[in-house]
Formats: structure tokens, C-alpha cells, sequence
């Protein structure tokens, strides 16, 4: 992926693939032998899926940052180096599934078929935005995306209610919602792991462990380990590599199942880092939190650098899943006509699937640039009235 030295962090600028990182990479995969053979079987077409949505989930954040540095909005939220623990869960749950969002979770909504320009014009208050100007945070309910408030794992007992009419309405579908390790020592964490607990709720709760919550480390205020934290509510807890996107996606398809098998709740525990600051606006602070080795550490395991390393060195043939896109890359030789046996590698493969995820990304970027665009045109026509301020406030009741 290419990286842009006015918004990615120091240490993305030069990233190189490291040979320790990668092997660890590559034998995450194969440690359970569940998560290895749904990971082996997984189709080309899901491999760029995963790509492009990392790449847009990265994306849509440095169009952010760009915004701020350039005065179109004061700050901004961002999950930087944090995405593959959004996307890869999103994208191993099944239609009609419903999701739940935190404000660095931006990649589910658009993974969940949201436009960009929708969750761009949320920042900017536009009057046709899903909130129509009143809050940063978006959804889109139709599509199965629950708008989230600011308060932390406020989203928590929300989900287990949404969980609790998906059972009962007996149709398989599940709810995942995010929760960041600060959040777990929340009452509304607790109360409604609880209450999933103990009614067997669909759900899953995406422990989001970027080590920070605010600015104060994991060890200020959690004395025990966040893997374990499922045992104390009798559910079911799994723990991936939150920077592994197919390790994330592996075993949030083991959760998804367990919860349509009637085994739920999960708390799944994606251990990753947050390498900006809260906001865009407190990153200096942010950087003084953890001594740079700590930041080097988890700069090498840029979940779409380590992703796009291991596609091209070791995935499957990219062209054979996207027909279109493999014949503006290789011409005549597109994925349509030189089909292959999987795990069969002919030559010049790794140089193929590079070409594939260079066009794909001038895709995501082409795609996230128009919506840029299309935002910032409705900052400039689509304005609120102020007779809004009084819309879908309160209630008139009707005569009895």
C-alpha cells in the first residue's frame, strides 16, 4: 500500500516486511486447525474484499486527517493500525446480521455497504447525513449498522436486546458490537454481558484491546487478563491476533457459529494498538504514553502491510477472483482464462497478485476521493435551517 508522509505514522512511512513479524503471521494461521481450513478454503474474491476494505478503512481515516490539517473540521477519531480487528470481523458474519459500531470502527459501515460519503458527511454536518447534522456518529439501521453515542460500551446492553429479538425471532442472525479495554470496566459492560449470559443471546462482543483507554495504559486500570475476562460471565471467549485480519476473520467465523448453534454470547479479544492518540488532536500526548520501542513494535505489524505481504507470498491466485479486475491488469490472461488448481503457484504469481493489489487499491482510493468530494459538496449546498434544531426532538401527542 502506498503511504503518505503527511498522515501516516512515522513508523508506516518506510514499513518493510520483517521476516520474524511475517513468519508469526504465517503460523498464527496454523496454530488451530478450525481457523487454518477456513482459512484455506477461503475463495480469491473474499481475499480482495478483505483487502479493499483494510485499504478503505485506511483510507477513509487519512481523508480525515486531511480535513483537519487543512481546517475543514477541528478533529477527528481515527483507527489507524486498528482496522483488520473492524473488517475482518465484519466481513465473517452473514447477511441480516446486525452490527454496532464504535467511532474508530468506521470499516463496518462501509464494509456493511455504507457509502464513504456518508460516514464523511457525518463530520461535517450536512443536513443530509443519517443524523442530519446532530452527531458525528452514524448507521445505517436498513443495512444492519446501529449508530453508536459517545458514551463507551453504551452499545453493549443495547446489543444484547438486539440479540435477544433475533432469538426469538429463531432466523439464525446474530449482533456483534465493539468494546474497547477501557470500556470493560463499565456498568453497562457488565450488565449486559450479564444479561446475554444469561439468556444465551446471538451476540458477540469484540473485546477491542488497543491497550489505551484515553491516556492511561492497559495496567492502570485492568489488573487481570482481558482473554479470560469471558470466564466470569460462563460465555464462550476466543482471543485472535488483532492485526492478523485472517486470524480476526478465522475466529469470529467460529464465534458467529457458535452463536447460531445456540452457544452464545462470545467475547471474542483482538489484541492490537492504537497508534495515533485519542483524537487527532491529542497525538503528541499520545506518543508520550508508551516509549517508542513500544510504537516500533507494533509499527512492524501493520495489519495491511503484513496482509498484503502475505498475498503476495503466499495467498491464493487474486486474478482468479475478480474477472474484471484481473483483465485490466494482465489483458488476455485475465482470471476468466488461466484458471488454476488451488495451492498451485506458476511463475510470475507473487508479481501478478502485486499488479492485482495495485490496481485494487488505485480502486478503494479512486473511490474514496470521489466521496471526499461528494461530502464536502453537500457542506456547501446541503445546509441546516434553523427550524431544524426543533426536528425529531420530541413528540406531539394527539388529541385522545
Amino acid at each position: 500500500m502506498k503511504r503518505h508522509a503527511a498522515y501516516d505514522p512515522p513508523e508506516y512511512l518506510d514499513w518493510r516486511p520483517d521476516p520474524a513479524v511475517m513468519d508469526d503471521f504465517r503460523a498464527r494461521l496454523m496454530v488451530d486447525p478450525v481457523r487454518a481450513a477456513i482459512v484455506t478454503t477461503l475463495h480469491p474474491s473474499r481475499h480482495l474484499a478483505l483487502y479493499s476494505g483494510l485499504v478503505r478503512n485506511r483510507l477513509h481515516d487519512i481523508a480525515l486527517k486531511r480535513w483537519v490539517r487543512q481546517g475543514v473540521i477541528s478533529k477527528a477519531w481515527l483507527g489507524t493500525g486498528e482496522e483488520a480487528v473492524t473488517v475482518g470481523t465484519v466481513q465473517a458474519l452473514d447477511p441480516g446480521d446486525f452490527v454496532g459500531p464504535m467511532i474508530r470502527n468506521a470499516g463496518a459501515c462501509h464494509e456493511m455497504g455504507m457509502p464513504v460519503a456518508e460516514l464523511l458527511r457525518a463530520y461535517l454536518a450536512t443536513a443530509d447525513s443519517f443524523n442530519r447534522g446532530r452527531d458525528i456518529h452514524t448507521g445505517s439501521p436498513e443495512r444492519g449498522v446501529i449508530p453508536p453515542i459517545s458514551m463507551v460500551a453504551a452499545l453493549v446492553p443495547v446489543f444484547a436486546g438486539v440479540a435477544f429479538a433475533l432469538k426469538q425471532q429463531g432466523r439464525g442472525r446474530l449482533a456483534l458490537t465493539w468494546v474497547g479495554d477501557g470500556a470493560t470496566r463499565t456498568q453497562d459492560f457488565h450488565e449486559g454481558v450479564n444479561l446475554a449470559a444469561v439468556l444465551g443471546l446471538p451476540a458477540i462482543f469484540v473485546i477491542q484491546n488497543n491497550q489505551i483507554a484515553l491516556g492511561s495504559g492497559l495496567a492502570t486500570g485492568v489488573a487481570g487478563d482481558l482473554s479470560r475476562l469471558h470466564r466470569a460471565y460462563g460465555a464462550k471467549g476466543l482471543s485472535c491476533e488483532g492485526n492478523n485480519v485472517l486470524d480476526v476473520f478465522s475466529a469470529t467465523r467460529i464465534a458467529a457459529d457458535l452463536c447460531r448453534e445456540g452457544q452464545g454470547p462470545v467475547l471474542l479479544h483482538a489484541e492490537t494498538f492504537r497508534l495515533g492518540g485519542h483524537a487527532t488532536h491529542d497525538e503528541a500526548e499520545a506518543r508520550r504514553a508508551f516509549p517508542p520501542e513500544v510504537f516500533a513494535h507494533w509499527g512492524r505489524r501493520d495489519p495491511i502491510g503484513l496482509y498484503e505481504t502475505w498475498l503476495i507470498e503466499s495467498g491464493p491466485r487474486l486474478a482468479d477472483g475478480d474477472d474484471e479486475l484481473a483483465r485490466e491488469v494482465l489483458g488476455g490472461s485475465g482470471g476468466g482464462i488461466r484458471r488454476t488448481a488451488r495451492g498451485h503457484r506458476p511463475a510470475g504469481f507473487a508479481e501478478e497478485n502485486q499488479r492485482i493489489l495495485v490496481a485494487l487499491e488505485e480502486r478503494v482510493e479512486a473511490e474514496v476521493d470521489a466521496a471526499a468530494e461528494s461530502a464536502l459538496e453537500s457542506s456547501r449546498t446541503a445546509h441546516l435551517a434553523s427550524e431544524s434544531a426543533a426536528t425529531g426532538v420530541y413528540a406531539v401527542l394527539g388529541e385522545p
